[in-house]
């Protein structure tokens, strides 16, 4: 398996483009993104937790009961939640794009992201359509920059592999920097491959692939109205068709995983206001469940992030996160170490304290990518969850989100 250069465009039949429309008073940020394929491909999504869903989730999940799509249209600026019509602008949205492709609306996976709440006015998407499809090309970055919110940085990827001796190709754009939480979806994500597989076994891939991913991904404890994971398999590598689990399904499961496990780093790393990506690894628990929500504690714990941000090796801090997460674990056995470029420290062993080197901790924890360990000392569970730092950046940016 290889990182490859072309993101969303990367895997045969895939062009893609972003534009900026109108929709943001910025005009030198995109606001307006599409991603389209040759062909019809095998799609599937997965959709935010949170009761309050915008539009355009509900009408993309009634897009993909048949399991088909060709093509994604997507917005920043304006997240198109909570308003009375909500669904019209976001079925008519789909409509403006099937049009100018010449394709099905109900092919037009749809997605929105910006300030929950107030009015979306489709005349910007609309004249700036025939723009957008007719740029369409090699332009994957210009698409990841259209979605992009309080983002400060590209999240895409690529990676080329072989299935039965046929080398397929996978790639994906991401959105995400706040209000990001647990459980799925956690941002904006888009997903294409050129591999051939049916849609049942692409939504059980994605199903799987997300509760080690992206649902261990958390920003800052809000789940987002407008989060979802889109994939599209337009097949058009010629591989045999996957139509069950077995050795073809597992390379797939490997690239797919090498692609989301690389941005959920990069969302957790470009979280408002963040100067650290924060990674906690969970080892020695009775069960991956116990795990995965030690793991996720750790990370979630405003004490602990605000800490990392001024490099404070405040161990406490993680043991009362693992000690609060409903995880049955024995807090006498809890090891604690801090890592990172500059080396590693143990700081607690046994669930009591040990003597360290204030100032070697504080150079570890200074780096701009940490790893907490916590070895629990009970089973063979693991688990492994992201996140970032909490900085007085962060109310600053939340402060005068709409403005």
């Amino acid at each position: 398996m290889n990182i490859i250069d072309g993101g969303i465009c990367a895997a045969e039949g895939f062009t893609a483009n972003g534009i900026h429309c109108g929709i943001r008073k910025n005009k030198s940020k995109k606001d307006l993104a599409l991603i389209y394929s040759e062909v019809p491909a095998a799609s599937c999504s997965v959709y935010t937790t949170n009761l309050v869903k915008g539009a355009p989730l509900i009408v993309t999940k009634k897009h993909l009961e048949n399991g088909v799509a060709q093509a994604v249209i997507c917005n920043s600026g304006n997240a198109n939640t909570c308003n009375a019509d909500g669904i019209f602008i976001a079925e008519t949205m789909s409509e403006y794009a099937s049009d100018a492709l010449s394709i099905k609306a109900d092919d037009v996976i749809v997605a929105s992201t910006g300030v929950i709440g107030q009015k979306l006015d489709l005349t910007p998407i609309k004249n700036g359509m025939k723009e957008l499809c007719s740029g369409l090309g090699n332009k994957s970055a210009d698409a990841a920059e259209g979605i992009m919110t309080t983002d400060t940085a590209l999240k895409e990827i690529a990676v080329s592999f072989e299935i039965g001796g046929t080398t397929c190709k996978i790639g994906g754009i991401a959105k995400g920097s706040g209000m990001i939480h647990p459980n799925m979806a956690t941002m904006l994500v888009f997903i294409t491959t050129d591999v051939n597989i049916s849609r049942e076994m692409l939504q059980k891939a994605l199903s799987t692939d997300i509760q080690k991913t992206f649902n261990m991904v958390s920003i800052d404890g809000d789940t987002s109205t407008n989060d979802m994971v889109s994939i599209m398999a337009n097949g058009m590598a010629g591989n045999k068709k996957i139509t069950e689990e077995g050795a073809d399904f597992a390379e797939f499961m490997k690239a797919l995983n090498t692609v989301t496990v690389y941005l959920c780093r990069k969302i957790a790393g470009d979280g408002e206001g963040a100067t650290k990506l924060l990674e906690c690894v969970v080892t020695g628990a009775k069960t991956e469940q116990d795990a995965k929500k030690v793991s996720k504690s750790v990370i979630c714990s405003s004490l602990f992030k605000a800490a990392m941000f001024g490099a404070d090796a405040n161990w406490g801090r993680v043991l009362c996160a693992a000690g609060y997460s409903g995880a049955d674990i024995d807090v006498n056995k809890i090891d604690v170490y801090f890592a990172s470029s500059k080396g590693t420290i143990n700081v607690c062993k046994d669930g009591a304290g040990v003597d360290f080197s204030e100032e070697t901790a504080k150079e570890i924890l200074s780096e701009p990518e940490i790893i907490v360990k916590l070895e629990l000392g009970d089973g063979q569970g693991e688990a492994t969850a992201w996140g970032c730092d909490l900085t007085y950046d962060y109310v600053k940016i939340n402060g005068d989100y709409r403005t």
